[in-house]
């Protein structure tokens, strides 16, 4: 049995911190002793010279009020019984103090949603040295991979005061992934493992367990995402808005009011956690949004039930209110530069960071520079779905992809564009993960036109007299169209560094920027030829994360989007696989989820590696580009290096944003 615990619980806390504990208590007991006031709330267990003690849990002062006139019960009665303690022992990290905004920008309504992201409370998460750990649980059980018993926290309860029990895991499973008007198809397929739904045991009103007839490595990552998969949802709330529970007429009369179809999607439209469009639908996160849409300003609260506590018992978040205003997406870099914000990564980019820089003393912000994560920040990716036979055939041609390769500079292009700060190479993991081979990275990279030329006139692809480009077999010319779905000139301008070398080996290339929309929708058509985008979203992997990026599984994969809808279809759309190659990593992906062992695991992932990077699927161009994150001056336990991931971190989200806090002199400053 493998037991998935919280790494912060009390009992950690007692085995690694007893004797400081003990002196910093008994300094507690000589300060009330001469009459200084001490803060006073509920009880959570310590331990001070071998004897049980009490340390009390501190409210926020932005709650006084509503606990003074009756509104919120005091901090004794909303905090659980076993809080989750945060340790702040991240270099450079201290504990901190109540109180103060944070502000910063979006760009719609619809990324909202980036606060639940920012928030990351989930039933389990990633610490950041990327292993799972437990967070609104207390603990996960794990046995045989296929069994996880769940217990939660006792006492622990909705942003609204309800409990949070095993009632609102069951009423998710039963009431809502099994009714065929909330899930027409059945419940969702994160919850299926070789066509098995999990057996569902109710032990008790903190316990549940779920068991599946065969392993299924994909439920406590799916749990800890960037967007998560749920498998709860406030049944307290939502029952009002369910056929079982409601009274029909009543329930019909609110489907009128809100202008749905159906009761179904009046329940859908009211209970989408993820999403923070709804001011009444109680949460787990730290903040809750209080601003009905539409609005070009949002405000978050803090969570008054929240679940967390620091070593010195102050419950989490430490700031009491996110303000998010809304603005054009061009506008994010200047507000930026003139201290219109507090924090800011998203939507930044690399080339605003000489603004960010020029701007910090006057506005009273410093810029950080985190990594991006990804296998890739740019790659190439050949349609090898193209509808055009010629193309298609082409593109599928392993010396053709590793042509274009070759002739790309890629030590140009990060110091003409990344300022030499990039890691230059394929498509593939970092160094930061324990399953990266420099040569991975490497393969195919060189810059040699002789050598691309060698294996273009190899494939037999001729050039034209008059100018040197190279034709087709039908006699066309060999004419690419790289298309682009960025918003801003940093695809255009890595592309036209590419154009140069392209053109040495005949091969001439057009650029086509267009909305990221209707690029997926062409290349989705098989109308596109070479896409431009971002590459695997997870360059750090361990051997127990899926590789699902390295095989063909889902459409939204550039080079391969008809085999990948194939599969997302189980064969309803798209097309077989018919590639050696690609077929042989969707057999190791199945095999790795009946691998048994971390060893199969770690094995089947270096195979998988060795084919993606063999084959150049896709031609990675750059990494590791450098994020600009804006920090107000004032506001502690940002990082100052960081990896900026959507998944796995969050992207604020893993560095703890609900213990990011305002120091005095700044504080002041946000509640002017």
């Amino acid at each position: 049995m493998k037991t998935l615990r919280t790494a912060t619980c009390a009992e950690r806390a007692r085995a690694e911190t007893a004797r400081s504990e003990t002196a910093r208590w008994q300094s507690t007991a000589l300060a009330a002793a001469a009459g200084l006031t001490l803060l006073t709330g509920a009880l959570i267990w310590g331990l001070t010279a071998g004897s049980a003690r009490a340390l009390d849990i501190v409210d926020s002062p932005f709650l006084e009020e509503a606990v003074g006139n009756g509104t919120l019960p005091p901090v004794s009665l909303r905090a659980p019984q076993e809080p989750l303690v945060v340790r702040m022992d991240r270099p450079g990290q201290k504990i901190g103090l109540h109180g103060g905004d944070i502000r910063t920008l979006m760009t719609r309504a619809k990324d909202m949603r980036q606060m639940t992201v920012y928030g990351y409370a989930r039933l389990v998460k990633y610490d950041q040295d990327f292993e799972l750990v437990a967070d609104i649980l207390k603990s996960v059980d794990v046995e045989d991979g296929r069994s996880f018993t769940l217990t939660l926290r006792r006492g622990h309860r909705w942003s609204d005061g309800a409990p949070f029990t095993t009632e609102d895991f069951r009423y998710w499973w039963e009431d809502m992934a099994h009714n065929e008007e909330l899930y027409p198809v059945g419940p969702p397929a994160f919850m299926k493992v070789r066509d098995s739904y999990p057996d569902v045991e109710i032990l008790d009103e903190v316990t549940i367990r779920y068991t599946w007839p065969d392993p299924n490595p994909d439920f406590l990552p799916g749990l800890a995402g960037a967007s998560p998969n749920y498998i709860y949802a406030p049944a307290h709330y939502l029952k009002q808005f369910h056929i079982k529970y409601a009274d029909k007429d009543k329930l019909q009369a609110m489907v009128e009011e809100e202008g749905q179809r159906s009761w179904a999607s009046l329940h859908t439209r009211l209970g989408r956690l993820y999403r923070n469009e709804n001011p009444d639908l109680p949460v787990l996160q730290p903040w809750y949004v209080d601003t009905p849409s539409p609005s070009d300003r949002y405000v978050f609260l803090r969570n008054p039930y929240f679940h967390k506590i620091d070593e010195n018992g102050l419950q989490l978040p430490y700031i009491d209110r996110v303000i998010i205003n809304l603005t054009e997406k061009k506008l994010v870099g200047g507000k930026a530069a003139t201290g219109d914000l507090d924090l800011q990564g998203r939507y930044l980019r690399f080339d605003d960071f000489t603004l960010l820089k020029q701007n910090e003393k006057s506005h009273g912000y410093k810029t950080l520079l985190w990594r991006i994560a990804k296998g890739a920040h740019l790659a190439l990716f050949p349609n090898m779905n193209h509808k055009d036979p010629v193309w298609r055939d082409l593109f599928r041609e392993v010396d053709f992809r590793r042509a274009l390769s070759l002739a790309v500079n890629r030590y140009e292009i990060n110091r003409v564009v990344y300022f030499g700060l990039a890691l230059e190479g394929q498509n593939t993991l970092l160094p930061g993960s324990p399953l990266y081979k420099p040569e991975y990275r490497e393969a195919w990279t060189e810059f040699n036109i002789k050598r691309a030329n060698a294996m273009l006139d190899r494939l037999g692809l001729k050039r034209r007299r008059m100018d040197g480009m190279r034709m087709l077999p039908n006699g066309e010319p060999l004419e690419i169209i790289v298309e682009t779905g960025g918003t801003s000139t940093e695809e255009t301008d890595v592309l036209q560094l590419i154009t140069d070398g392209w053109r040495e080996i005949g091969v001439k290339m057009f650029i086509k920027p267009l909305s990221l929309d209707n690029m997926r929708r062409r290349v989705f058509a098989g109308e596109t030829q070479v896409s431009i985008s971002s590459g695997w979203e997870n360059g750090l992997a361990t051997a127990a994360m899926s590789p699902t990026e390295l095989a063909p599984i889902s459409q939204v994969q550039l080079q391969w989007p008809m085999w990948g809808q194939y599969h997302e279809t189980n064969g309803n759309a798209g097309e077989p696989v018919d590639m050696p190659a690609p077929q042989e990593l969707l057999d190791l992906l199945e095999k790795w989820y009946r691998a048994k062992t971390i060893v199969e695991q770690r094995e089947i992932w270096a195979r998988m590696l060795e084919i993606q990077s063999e084959n150049v699927f896709s031609i990675g161009l750059v990494a590791g580009v450098l994020q600009p994150i804006v920090v107000r001056n004032g506001l502690n336990n940002v990082p100052e290096e960081g990896l900026w991931n959507w998944d796995p971190g969050a992207h604020f989200g893993i560095y703890g944003m609900d213990t990011f806090w305002w120091d005095r002199d700044a504080l002041k400053l946000t509640q002017q």
